[in-house]
């Protein structure tokens, strides 16, 4: 990591990383700043982690919110451990409900599963916290209360979100107090989240789901069309799991969570491209055709097999299973673009950050409302935006991800971590729906393949795989490479120099003499601290 390849900056950085002893990667600076906050009083890379997640929730409205869901991966003592705090459906949601639909709603209150995010926070201080719980409060309560000045990128995606959730109950009331989203430099106050985020702190999350907070939420529902009672709050839990992991390149392993989430198709993708040689700089099919055919089939698996895990059995070692992946890659055509279908295995807005301290301990934490702010549906004077995660059911009788009670759906959204050699490489993930699992693939290309640093990967050009299928492309992808696609077969969708379209990235890589090298991608707000 010291060779001068290394520290190349290929695709003309806004940004140097940052290379310290401590450090905390996000997608808003005032967020970072919060979880270095921590560090500096004390804390570990769990406070930081979380102090950051819950400033998020009110820095960054747009991408997050107290009423999410979140996933973590923490290295400790030379373990890694995985937090699925991803909430289940109410009781009241059994396939009858939705009869007569073709797919789940986009919005409202037949979107909402239970959050777990809260749940999750109050887990992982518990079990690896510094600092007391209350005082990972203090920056985001600060915020909320006192004010912050709203940025260009933060506002542009509030006012292109309200006119689709102005007239979801409570929208309007807390995201729209005078009548329009506010506008870049407008200073925004929030004292009825932060009323909330207090009580939270004070009673260690258990308000959320069994106290004043969860009776608020059982009752809006009551009052607007929604089945969420307070038994289905009150039985919430969140899951210690064991990571899936795929070896890449010998001595590279990413890990993933295991489903309900789709880092599985992260893996499955790099299992097929493991069977082909590493790529080269700026090489149009190592760089986009191969991984782009390879995403297309592990998508195709993700949406047919994966659901809630206690309806997979052992579906998820069977779509790992190396035979299985080179079968799938052996379908992938060097010069042609082709039409995905899933395989059968052999039966028996989000955002993400990651913290670091000098003690070792690494943590790759991700939370999401899922579109935006989520189902629009916000609790009145609480500043609880309820996630939409129950979207991702599917209605088809029968399938595994079939909407029914208490059930987990399939997660877009997935922290990511790699090992060398059995030892902490790097933290990270890419936010942003259907983008996560696809540049997690790129990063590990960009970091792996290619030895770049974390801001030299961050910063180089994406594609992104959309149903049809179709692919979308950064503008800053070479026309070369472009010309290439086409002849191939890909129906190219070039986008926007202003696109949103490809993620925000944020990576923390240790060093091998110890220290690390900190990355937040341009692409957003973000910033990398350290001291």
């Amino acid at each position: 990591m010291s060779s001068n390849l290394f520290w190349n900056f290929p695709n003309q950085s806004q940004r140097m990383p940052v290379l310290a002893p401590n450090a905390v990667s996000t997608s808003q600076p005032l967020a970072a700043q919060a979880g270095l906050r921590m560090l500096l009083a004390g804390g570990n890379a769990i406070d930081a982690a979380l102090a950051a997640a819950i400033t998020l929730t009110v820095v960054e409205p747009v991408m997050n919110g107290i009423g999410g869901d979140a996933f973590a991966l923490v290295w400790d003592q030379g373990q890694l451990h995985a937090l699925n705090a991803s909430g289940r459906a109410p009781a009241a949601w059994t396939p009858e409900r939705f009869a007569g639909r073709d797919a789940m709603p986009e919005l409202g209150w037949d979107t909402v599963t239970v959050p777990g995010q809260v749940a999750g926070w109050a887990e992982l201080s518990k079990r690896f916290g510094n600092l007391p719980f209350a005082s990972l409060f203090e920056p985001a309560i600060g915020y909320a209360t006192n004010g912050f000045a709203v940025s260009p990128v933060i506002a542009r995606q509030w006012a292109t979100q309200a006119p689709r959730l102005k007239d979801q109950p409570g929208f309007a009331e807390a995201f729209l107090p005078n009548g329009a989203a506010p506008t870049a430099g407008d200073i925004w106050r929030f004292p009825a989240q932060a009323r909330t985020l207090q009580r939270i702190a004070d009673t260690l999350g258990r308000d959320f789901y069994e106290g004043e907070l969860a009776d608020r939420i059982s009752a809006f529902a009551a009052q607007t069309g929604g089945t969420m009672v307070a038994a289905d709050l009150q039985n919430n839990s969140c899951d210690w799991v064991e990571p899936i992991a795929m070896q890449y390149r010998g001595d590279y392993l990413l890990h993933e969570l295991p489903p309900n989430g789709q880092g599985i198709a992260a893996l499955m993708a790099l299992g097929m491209l493991d069977t082909f040689d590493p790529p080269q700089a700026d090489d149009p099919i190592g760089l986009f055709h191969l991984p782009i055919e390879a995403m297309k089939l592990a998508f195709a698996d993700l949406h047919q097999h994966v659901a809630d895990p206690i309806g997979m059995g052992d579906l998820t070692a069977q779509m790992l299973d190396p035979a299985y992946l080179r079968r799938r890659a052996a379908l992938i055509d060097h010069k042609r673009a082709a039409t995905p279908i899933a395989g059968l295995p052999e039966q028996g807005g989000t955002v993400y950050l990651t913290a670091a301290d000098s003690s070792g301990m690494m943590v790759s934490f991700i939370q999401s409302n899922y579109h935006g702010f989520g189902s629009g549906v916000v609790v009145p004077d609480t500043g609880i935006a309820l996630h939409n995660r129950g979207r991702n059911f599917s209605l088809i009788p029968g399938h595994r991800n079939q909407v029914a009670p208490n059930k987990r759906p399939m997660h877009t959204i997935i922290p990511a971590f790699i090992t060398r050699k059995g030892q902490p490489f790097a933290s990270f993930g890419v936010m942003g729906g259907n983008m996560q699992a696809q540049g997690h693939v790129q990063m590990m290309q960009q970091l792996v393949d290619l030895q770049r640093n974390p801001q030299a990967a961050i910063d180089a050009p994406r594609f992104r795989v959309e149903p049809g299928p179709r692919v979308m492309l950064e503008s800053r992808v070479p026309t070369s490479t472009l010309e290439v696609l086409q002849a191939a077969g890909h129906r190219i969708e070039p986008q926007s120099p202003d696109s949103l379209d490809f993620g925000a990235a944020q990576v923390i890589l240790r060093q091998e003499h110890g220290g690390y090298i900190a990355a937040s991608d341009p692409r957003r707000d973000g910033q990398a601290v350290g001291y």
